[in-house]
C-alpha cells in the first residue's frame, strides 16, 4: 500500500510540471498587445519601486525633486536666477511658483505653460513610469530589429482631458523583445512650429531598483517623415544628432 501511494504522488507531481510547463509555454506563446508590453515595461524598469520613491537629480543646471507615495505625488524644479532661487511645484492639489520662499500669484495661462515644463523633464526622466496614465492611449504599430535586436513599436498618443496642453504630441517606443527596455523613442510635437526628434538611450543605470538612462536626441527637418520610419533612418545616419540628454546626480530614497 505504501509502495502505491509512492507511486501516485510520484506520477501526480510529473502530472503537475507537466501541467506548469504547458501553462508557461502558452503564456510564452501568448501575442502580447500594447498594454501587456508596457506594463512589462514598467515592471522592468521599476521593480514597483516608482510609485513609493523620493528622486531627485540634475538636469540642465537645475535641480528636480519627485516624490510618490500612496497616490500623492510632488514634482519639484528649483533654478537659481538674478532674482534669487525660484521653486516650481506641481502636485495633486496644483501649481504653485515661489520665488526666495515667497508664494507668487500667476495667471492661469502661465501656471499650465510651467507646470507642463516641469512634468515634461519628469515624465521623460522616469520612462515607461506614466505610460499608464488615464489620459495614454497605446497602439502596438508593428515590430523591427535595430542594430539586428528585435523591438516592439509601441505607438502612444493622449486624450484631450487629463492629456496636459501638449495632447496632440504623438510618441512611439521601440521596446526590446527580450529585456522589455524601452531602448529608443521618438515623438512629434506642434509647439513653435512643430518638429520631429529620436532618441537613442544610452548610459543605462539601475539605482533602488529604477532604472535611469541618457539619451543622444536626434532630428529631422523633414515634419512628414512617419515617426516609425525614423530607425531606419537613424541606423542609415541620416538623422543629425541635435543634442546630449543627461540626468545627473541622481539619488533615490524608497518611502513605506
Amino acid at each position: 500500500m505504501k509502495n502505491v501511494v509512492i507511486l501516485f504522488l510520484f506520477f501526480a507531481v510529473i502530472a503537475c510540471k507537466e501541467q506548469t510547463e504547458k501553462n508557461e509555454q502558452v503564456i510564452a506563446n501568448k501575442e502580447l498587445t500594447a498594454q501587456d508590453i508596457i506594463d512589462k515595461a514598467i515592471k522592468k524598469s521599476c521593480n514597483g519601486n516608482c510609485n513609493q520613491a523620493e528622486i531627485t537629480f540634475t538636469f540642465r543646471e537645475n535641480s528636480y525633486r519627485s516624490k510618490r507615495l500612496k497616490g500623492a505625488f510632488e514634482l519639484e524644479r528649483v533654478a537659481k536666477d538674478s532674482i534669487g532661487v525660484v521653486r516650481d511645484q506641481l502636485t495633486n492639489e496644483g501649481f504653485t511658483r515661489s520665488v526666495n520662499d515667497v508664494e507668487l500669484k500667476i495667471a492661469d495661462t502661465t501656471a499650465k505653460k510651467l507646470s507642463n515644463s516641469v512634468n515634461s523633464v519628469h515624465y521623460f526622466v522616469q520612462l515607461p513610469y506614466g505610460l499608464n496614465d488615464a489620459a495614454v492611449q497605446k497602439k502596438l504599430v508593428g515590430t523591427d530589429t535595430i542594430k539586428g535586436i528585435s523591438y516592439y513599436e509601441i505607438e502612444v498618443t493622449f486624450k484631450e482631458e487629463g492629456g496636459g496642453t501638449d495632447y496632440d504630441d504623438v510618441f512611439v517606443y521601440w521596446i526590446n523583445k527580450e529585456r522589455f527596455t524601452v531602448d529608443y523613442l521618438a515623438y512629434k510635437y506642434e509647439v513653435n512650429g512643430g518638429g520631429i526628434r529620436f532618441r537613442e538611450a544610452y548610459n543605462p543605470r539601475t539605482i533602488e531598483g529604477i532604472r535611469f538612462v541618457d539619451y543622444n536626441n536626434y532630428k529631422t527637418d523633414n515634419l512628414q517623415t512617419p515617426l516609425t520610419q525614423l530607425d531606419d533612418l537613424f541606423e542609415k545616419n541620416e538623422l543629425a544628432l541635435l543634442s546630449k540628454i543627461k540626468t545627473e546626480n541622481v539619488s533615490v530614497k524608497l518611502l513605506n
